[in-house]
């Protein structure tokens, strides 16, 4: 009789393959560069903890890309939370104590070299959230060929495959919530989920909140899901995972309260360009569900043509797993009217809908209740579906995406997209 542990291994075996190929394929594709405000905040304050272990960023005043806010104790800070940040730092000093000075690299190209290391954080990121699609849908009963089918489709014809080659938090909120999913979500459908298992969700969904605080969102959804699980015998696991979010979310707001004297003061500028206001929900909500369902610059049915099989498999997701599909469904529905509405909905200087993708690939997850019981049809839905999202996401990693929004005016004068 094979053990338990012998059946593992060869599974354990293909997921580190296809996270190493993977993680390398990205890096080759990678830009190695920052265009965007996001991405050098990113780098600058990476930079600030790697060097100095603080999140302060005075460089960023003095080289005129400061985009934050000065705390009540006279420091420049940016109004991005420290997690991606210091996330990025092994990679940061892989750039600055290895890379930098290997022969032949000129000192004056440092700031490219840590910027180019940076950026490879994302490769990684990436990688590991495919990788944790793999192990989630081997957990649902598919077999192993089709599980990495499945993972192969969300790594390369999703925007997960554009927005790895870029130092935007996306790829990071997408491991962690695909981390927690197979924390969760990734036992037999009659096993209950442990308190450990709802320790390690909770760390990752903890985590998630300072990346980007609307995390939060999902945050919420992860809990309900728990609890429409296991139901009555769910009270430990979402108890366990509730706690610990809540105090991620309290040391968020006791930060706030320090550096600005307001829990709800997350030191965001109130003005950017031209005085638009970014951080606002002024957009009416037809306008931004239109842009994210049907416009060409940013339908996520149009950068992420997968999506199609997943909202339609999400009938069978709920069958195997209520949990699961409670996350996988709605969580991208609650993004896509959250953000619909927002001022910069279109995620200013980026491919495609950027909110959005994290959700987006989570609910890719639902392809593979596809794969437990296939249709005669489903090979050529497959293939279409990837053949289609890999040409989007070629042309996103081609293009000089910055320089082509530029010249040919992706806002208008008044800064509207």
């Amino acid at each position: 009789m094979i053990s338990s542990n012998n059946q593992k291994r060869p599974l354990m075996r293909t997921a580190a393959v296809l996270f190493l190929f993977l993680n390398f394929l990205y890096l080759l594709t990678s830009t190695g560069r920052v265009h965007t405000i996001d991405e050098i905040s990113a780098v600058i304050q990476t930079e600030s903890l790697t060097l100095h272990g603080t999140t302060a960023v005075p460089q960023a005043v003095s080289s005129r890309v400061y985009y934050g806010k000065v705390d009540q104790h006279g420091k420049a800070r940016s109004p991005y939370p420290p997690g991606q940040p210091l996330a990025t730092v092994p990679w940061y000093a892989l750039g600055y104590y290895v890379v930098a000075k290997l022969p032949g690299v000129a000192p004056d190209i440092r700031d490219l070299v840590v910027s180019m290391t940076s950026t490879w954080s994302n490769a990684t990121f990436a990688a590991l959230a495919a990788t944790f699609i793999y192990a989630l849908t081997l957990a649902l009963g598919v077999r192993r060929r089709d599980a990495l089918i499945c993972s192969l489709i969300v790594a390369l014809a999703s925007p997960l495959f554009v927005y790895s080659a870029w130092l935007f938090s996306e790829p990071l909120t997408t491991a962690l919530w695909l981390g927690a999913s197979l924390a969760l979500f990734g036992i037999p459908a009659d096993e209950l989920i442990s308190w450990k298992r709802a320790v390690v969700a909770g760390v990752l969904l903890g985590f998630s909140l300072h990346v980007r605080p609307t995390n939060l969102l999902a945050a919420f959804i992860f809990i309900a899901a728990v609890n429409l699980r296991d139901r009555e015998k769910s009270f430990k696991a979402a108890g366990v995972l509730t706690g610990i979010v809540g105090v991620a979310g309290l040391i968020y707001l006791l930060r706030n309260l320090s550096l600005y004297g307001s829990v709800l003061d997350f030191g965001y500028p109130r003005f950017a360009e031209a005085g638009r206001e970014l951080n606002t929900f002024h957009t009416p909500l037809h306008v931004g569900l239109f842009g994210f369902l049907m416009s060409p610059g940013k339908s996520i049915v149009l950068f992420c043509p997968p999506i199609v099989l997943a909202i339609a498999g999400l009938r069978r997701l709920w069958q195997r797993d209520r949990g699961l599909t409670l996350v996988c469904g709605l969580i991208p529905l609650t993004y896509l009217l959250f953000y619909a509405t927002y001022t910069s909905w279109e995620g200013i200087y980026s491919y495609g809908p950027r909110y959005l993708v994290p959700s987006a690939v989570l609910l890719s997850v639902a392809i593979s209740a596809w794969f437990l019981d296939p249709p005669a049809w489903l090979d050529r839905a497959v293939w279409l579906s990837f053949g289609l999202g890999l040409i989007v996401q070629l042309i996103g990693l081609s293009t000089n995406i910055v320089e082509d929004m530029v010249t040919n005016h992706y806002y208008d004068a008044s800064w509207t997209y």
